[in-house]
């Protein structure tokens, strides 16, 4: 499971499928199923079935839907500012098994990514939070994954890895610049694709200097971090 609940709705059976599918899709790829997809992979005539049932879960504060974008699901999360207000009054939370992840913010040019200097602060999160367990938090900057969710001043839960499979959403070095894309290997070249089509697609021709950082494998919305 990616995100604890805020409270613990009572869910029928296919809202409960429906949930883990978003659940299993942003574990795998980083993004949450498009409408089409749920409906296909459940078996619905239509997307607008998928549609109803998304509006259900939204209405029980289970998801939060992002108008205008065709992959806007978005999980809802414990805010992280009352874990770290907790940790305030005691060291460790009985029975809670705990990851403490660094979050990074603007990266200096040709460094390391996890170097002390790019450390913000260090947000201690239920393991249970992510199927994949992350190395660290990378703070969004900019608007070019919105599509998927991925909106500016989020949190993004990244396990590192210098191997990504096509489709995955990536952090990637590019010469001294790093970014969030999806990634797609060609024969010839390596394209990073960006959710939004004010964007243009990053071709990245052989030689060119390239190396991926990470894989996304969970979000923290930003309207918890106010």
């Amino acid at each position: 499971m990616l995100d604890p609940l805020l409270s613990s709705p009572k869910l029928t059976a296919r809202q409960q499928q429906i949930l883990e599918l978003i659940q299993k899709a942003i574990a795998s790829t980083g993004a949450p199923p498009t409408r089409a997809e749920i409906a296909a992979e459940l078996g619905f005539k239509s997307a607008n079935a998928a549609e109803e049932h998304l509006q259900a879960l939204a209405r029980k504060g289970v998801i939060e839907l992002v108008s205008g974008t065709s992959r806007g699901i978005r999980l809802r999360g414990r805010d992280l500012r009352s874990i770290n207000e907790a940790r305030e009054h005691q060291l460790t939370l009985p029975g809670l098994a705990q990851l403490a992840l660094p979050l990074i913010g603007r990266v200096a040019a040709g460094s390391p990514i996890l170097a002390q200097e790019h450390v913000d602060q260090t947000y201690h999160v239920e393991r249970s939070l992510f199927q994949r367990q992350p190395d660290y938090l990378l703070r969004v900057r900019g608007m070019s994954m919105r599509d998927v969710g991925i909106m500016d001043g989020d949190l993004l839960a990244v396990q590192s890895t210098r191997d990504a499979r096509n489709g995955q959403i990536v952090v990637a070095r590019l010469g001294d610049d790093v970014t969030v894309k999806r990634f797609m290997r060609r024969d010839d070249r390596i394209e990073l694709h960006a959710e939004n089509p004010d964007f243009r697609t990053i071709v990245v021709e052989p030689g060119e200097p390239f190396e991926i950082e990470g894989l996304a494998v969970g979000l923290i919305r930003n309207s918890f971090l106010i």
